[in-house]
């Protein structure tokens, strides 16, 4: 049954890895603009949920059949000779959905790229969250926080930010799950340490925030309030566990990036990824404690 467990998580996370480069490729966008309505094709985008589940590309990149790439010396070197050519990048210049930009093979192979790569990710992390937590009711909790945590990692990665939208009602449903959980039997969590580690940690943030507003988002404050409730749960040392990784991985990829001379002292990064690998990592210790 354990090894079920682990392999239906894994399933559950390849699944909604699947519908995430969509809602990703849809939410990047700098925060003045409006969420991306339309493929980097201009195709508009359809489906469930308003168009915002479903496969990485629309319904006619997908049916379109690839044309070769053309050199410049060409004569037939006429996109608009081929109506079903479709270009790697939209208008604005946005990348293919959920995978990086290119023509030809090389381009075909980025997309196939990106469309594996979230997917297995979710299934990774479901896998490990199921095989380190076993069958016990917060288990579930996790499983349905993990695709959102995964959106925003990406969606912060791309454009430095974490939309309001999901960081938000997050920390609201991680509370409210997390309470449900606590009622059934064989759940191995506290329910108010997690309410009050969210509150904690989002004040930490605040703070810092406060101190140095060039230094830290207010979406990560939001976000702290979501991954402190689910690290409360196992426990204060758990809590400070989780914030302290994601702070020294985070520190860790700042200096990297100065001793690579990719970046400065004064050089902006992407917090909200390192918060949520720091929390990941402290929650699999936390429940394999509580086995």
């Amino acid at each position: 049954m354990y090894a079920t467990l682990i392999v239906v998580a894994a399933l559950w996370g390849a699944g909604t890895g699947l519908l995430l480069p969509r809602a990703a490729y849809r939410l990047s966008v700098e925060p003045a603009d409006p969420w991306r309505d339309a493929c980097p094709a201009g195709h508009p985008l359809t489906g469930p949920a308003r168009g915002w589940l479903g496969l990485p590309g629309c319904a006619a990149c997908v049916g379109a059949v690839p044309v070769p790439a053309r050199t410049a010396d060409d004569p037939s070197a006429d996109p608009s000779a081929d109506p079903s050519a479709v270009p790697d990048g939209g208008p604005d210049g946005a990348p293919a959905l959920g995978s990086a930009t290119g023509s030809g093979t090389s381009g075909a192979a980025a997309r196939f790229g990106g469309f594996v790569a979230v997917p297995l990710l979710t299934a990774l992390v479901c896998a490990a969250l199921a095989a380190a937590t076993g069958p016990r009711p917060e288990l579930a909790v996790w499983l349905l926080v993990t695709p959102f945590a995964v959106l925003l990692a990406l969606v912060d990665s791309r454009v430095h930010r974490l939309p309001d939208q999901l960081t938000l009602p997050l920390a609201a449903a991680a509370a409210v799950l997390l309470g449900a959980a606590a009622l059934i039997p064989g759940s191995a969590g506290s329910w108010p340490t997690a309410l009050l580690g969210g509150l904690v940690l989002g004040f930490v943030y605040a703070v810092l925030f406060l101190i140095n507003p060039n230094g830290m988002g207010f979406g990560d404050v939001k976000l702290a309030l979501s991954l402190g409730v689910v690290l409360g749960w196992y426990g204060w040392l758990v809590l400070f566990a989780g914030a302290f990784a994601g702070f020294l991985l985070g520190a860790l990829y700042g200096f990297g990036l100065i001793l690579l001379r990719r970046a400065n002292r004064k050089s902006a990064i992407p917090f909200g990824p390192f918060m949520i690998v720091g929390a990941l990592l402290a929650v699999l210790l936390g429940a394999l404690a509580a086995l």
